[in-house]
């Protein structure tokens, strides 16, 4: 069979000269869109996008013979990767060919910041001289703020040493032993804010990255300090960054990625500050990382559409799995499960064990995955998925057990994820009641059922009449209505594990109310998704 690929986007040419290599016809349109893309993607097997093109629900309900889509680059926030599954899609990426052409950026971004490059140049192209003006600081014994010690945060961390900085980093994720190895110290978000002299951000817009930096948390920044975000549009929060510069929390701002791109023109007009500087999203725009992801994509690709390989895939298990409605519920209570364990445990945690018990043991493998993905997914800032989630725990230095039992006990089946000596929860195991249905039935020993979702509090608390009563009321006197909640305990009047399901998200200062009270202990906090 003859295979048709669709290039947009500028994509480098030697992309399209793997692809005839490999005897697949290749058309190349920069132009495309709307409708007229709509009727052209009708006839090919593969489209080839960089971050321009949007593909969304509409244009892949209409790509009626396409097989796989390509990004050339590694976001793939344009890509609609769950429509593409449902209707059997490779969506594939190439997550390292431009680490080090960002890093680089990220490097130049912050020396550019030091010592007022683009204002100066700005300056004198306008036949200025203006030197005390644009007296700059050296980066040398400053300390440099990481948050996401992945593979681009870990090359900038090199670089940057070698200007003779201090790295210090914020990953939950991260090894201590990997930290050591790079020569960082990890630190608590706070601690980082308050020491750093510049900060960059190297990880995903989730909802708990997006507006790291804002007005909200300016008290906790260090008084002068600077900011690079050449990660994804938000993580700063953009309508602050002027007062945060004005009222003197920041010194200055650099800005490869926007909420909106091009930027509208509200942002344009911010970004026109003279202590902010910008770039049109260069990060992965150099002829080599351009050069490295065309090829690689083009290879990954074509091996997908001629059935050799699927290396490169993010959806590949995904798609195999669709219609196994045998392991699906299972699937989405390990992903489940897996974020709810991250949460319990205590930061760079790197120990955990996983057990299989009843009919989910034969899914063990790709189970195992899907726990992975929930524990990874808020902190990596590529997408993670059930190929790619145990390169990234690798990648962090996360070990894991697996175990697996196909004699099922007190429940048909249940999957248990055991942490290390640290937290304050080690055991924590759930299954499947029915469709959708996701439930805690176990904590550390302790029976107890509680679904799987939304905004829940957990506590420890000696057995004893008027504690619900304290917990309740102290929610009550800040208008939080209690959705469900559920008891458990060893003896009477000995240790009990309360969790309590609310239906909003709280914050630290809600939260201290409930640990203050007398005979509360072990506040654990935790918010996941409600389907």
């Amino acid at each position: 069979m003859s295979f048709n690929v669709l290039l947009l986007d500028n994509v480098n040419e030697n992309c399209e000269e793997v692809f005839e290599e490999c005897g697949i016809t290749v058309h190349r349109n920069h132009n495309l869109s709307g409708q007229e893309l709509y009727d052209e993607i009708k006839s090919y097997h593969g489209l080839v996008v960089r971050s321009a093109t949007t593909v969304d629900a509409d244009l892949l309900q209409a790509a009626d013979n396409l097989k796989v889509v390509g990004r050339a680059g590694v976001g793939v926030d344009n890509i609609d990767i769950e429509e593409a599954t449902a209707r059997g899609i490779l969506v594939m990426n190439t997550p390292d060919g431009n680490t080090i052409s960002t890093a680089e950026h990220t490097c130049g971004m912050i020396l550019a910041l030091a010592r007022n490059i683009p204002q100066s140049v700005n300056k004198v192209k306008n036949r200025g001289w203006d030197r005390k003006k644009y007296m700059g600081t050296e980066v040398q014994t400053k300390t440099l703020g990481i948050v996401g010690l992945g593979k681009i945060g870990s090359e900038v961390t090199k670089r940057m040493q070698q200007f003779g900085m201090e790295v210090k980093a914020y990953d939950p994720y991260a090894s201590v032993e990997k930290a050591e190895r790079l020569g960082v110290e990890l630190t608590e978000l706070d601690e980082l804010l308050s020491t750093a002299d510049f900060l960059t951000v190297h990880t995903p817009l989730t909802e708990k990255t997006k507006g790291l930096i804002s007005m909200d948390n300016a008290d906790k920044l260090k008084k002068g300090m600077f900011l690079v975000n050449c990660a994804r549009g938000g993580i700063f929060k953009e309508d602050d960054l002027i007062p945060l510069i004005e009222e003197g929390y920041i010194a200055g701002v650099a800005v490869d990625s926007y909420s909106s791109e091009p930027p509208t023109d509200e942002l344009y007009d911010l970004l026109d500050h003279p202590q902010i500087i910008t770039t049109p999203h260069l990060g992965a725009s150099t002829e080599e990382a351009q050069e490295k992801v065309a090829v690689q994509i083009a290879r990954q690709m074509s091996d997908a559409l001629e059935q050799k390989s699927f290396k490169g895939s993010l959806n590949g298990k995904s798609i195999s799995l669709t219609t196994n409605k045998e392991v699906q519920p299972y699937l989405k209570l390990a992903e489940k499960l897996g974020s709810m364990a991250i949460q319990l445990a205590p930061e760079h945690a790197n120990e955990f064990s996983f057990r299989y018990t009843g009919t989910c043991a034969k899914f063990a493998d790709v189970l195992t995955d899907s726990i992975l993905k929930g524990i990874l997914s808020q902190h990596v800032s590529e997408a993670v998925n059930l190929i790619n989630a145990r390169h990234f725990a690798d990648e962090r230095g996360i070990n894991i057990r697996e175990t697996t039992a196909s004699k099922a006990q007190t429940f048909n089946d249940l999957i248990t994820i055991t942490l290390d000596d640290g937290a304050e929860y080690q055991e924590v195991s759930a299954t499947v009641f029915g469709d959708n249905d996701y439930r805690i039935v176990e904590i550390d020993g302790f029976g107890i059922e509680l679904q799987l979702e939304g905004d829940i509090i957990m506590y420890q608390n000696v057995d004893k009449p008027g504690m619900l009563a304290g917990v309740s009321g102290a929610l009550a006197n800040q208008d939080i209505n209690i959705a469900s909640l559920s008891l458990g305990r060893t003896k009477k009047g000995e240790n009990a594990i309360t969790a309590v399901s609310v239906d909003k998200e709280l914050t630290d200062q809600e939260l201290k109310t409930i640990l203050d009270l007398d005979g509360v202990r072990a506040l654990q906090y935790v918010s996941l998704p409600v389907d």
